[in-house]
């Protein structure tokens, strides 16, 4: 990464990839271009889904190019809760619906079905091979597979139906590990609220984009360590915390905007760092307003 480019980033305004690659006259934005064509109105990228098929059958492997994933897992139900704790608790009874976006192997989705607070869990992703082993994985387990429990769909999240009604929505939109690859994130995160109920809430994690997370995810992780295989990120769409602030605060709909950054320490895993979510990995939560009574 040159100078050049990092006084790119530093000047960016806040808003949602403004800097976008789409910009830029790289071959491997024409290839992507070309193949997002076959997918007219999603956010599908023909060269991303190749990429994490062939990630597919190491997926579950807590050793393998999933590991951070798997370690990550340990902080999202945590950080949700405490954006559950800034609004009124469910009512005696209830139990929430989840929509997970770019569930992968089901990681999460997994772990949220298991909750007792949880009425059931959709998990969508485009890549055809990963939601087989999500759907495999499943079946070990009696209890996700009770009716309506969890259930995967091979479809990007513009193929989902909207709700017929916004109480028919769900009560938490998760998106982990997905915006920074998506090459137009706006529309597309516009296109997820639809899916969430007022008062529910939008939880996601990704990358800011300084110098230190080119260091760690690109050259150390990917080139030096090989904790994850080569390609997986690309830099310049790493979305930064304050443009992802940006984006929720111009959404009239949204409020309540909560991040938390986390650093990962070899031998130790994912820990919370008050104040890193502007060098490297974080997570973000907004909550969508109730309807007025």
């Amino acid at each position: 990464m040159t100078q050049s480019s990092l006084r790119t980033a530093a000047n960016i305004t806040p808003s949602i990839r403004a800097h976008s690659t789409d910009s830029t006259s790289s071959a491997s934005n024409t290839s992507n271009t070309s193949n997002n064509a076959s997918h007219a109105g999603s956010s599908v990228n023909a060269t991303e889904v190749s990429h994490f098929n062939t990630l597919a059958s190491s997926w579950w492997d807590p050793h393998g190019s999933s590991r951070l994933l798997h370690l990550m897992n340990q902080h999202r139900h945590p950080f949700i809760n405490r954006c559950l704790s800034t609004a009124p608790p469910l009512a005696p009874g209830l139990k929430r619906k989840y929509l997970d976006i770019g569930c992968g192997g089901g990681i999460f989705a997994e772990s949220a079905a298991r909750l007792p607070t949880t009425h059931s869990v959709t998990a969508v992703d485009p890549t055809p091979e990963v939601i087989a082993v999500a759907k495999r994985h499943q079946r070990t387990d009696p209890l996700l597979m009770e009716p309506g429990r969890l259930t995967y769909h091979n479809i990007p999240i513009e193929a989902l139906p909207l709700p017929k009604t916004p109480s028919e929505g769900f009560d938490i939109v998760s998106l982990f590990e997905v915006i920074e690859h998506i090459q137009q994130p706006a529309p597309f995160l516009r296109s997820i609220l639809q899916h969430l109920k007022p008062g529910g809430w939008f939880i996601g994690s990704t990358i800011a984009r300084t110098g230190t997370s080119w260091f760690t995810t690109k050259f150390m992780a990917e080139e030096v360590l090989r904790m994850v295989p080569r390609g997986t990120h690309d830099w310049n769409q790493y979305i930064q915390p304050y443009e992802m602030k940006a984006w929720a605060d111009k959404q009239p709909d949204l409020e309540s905007w909560q991040v938390m950054g986390v650093v990962y320490v070899p031998g130790f895993g994912w820990k919370e760092v008050q104040g890193s979510e502007g060098y490297g990995n974080y997570f973000f939560g907004v909550r969508k307003k109730p309807l007025a009574e």
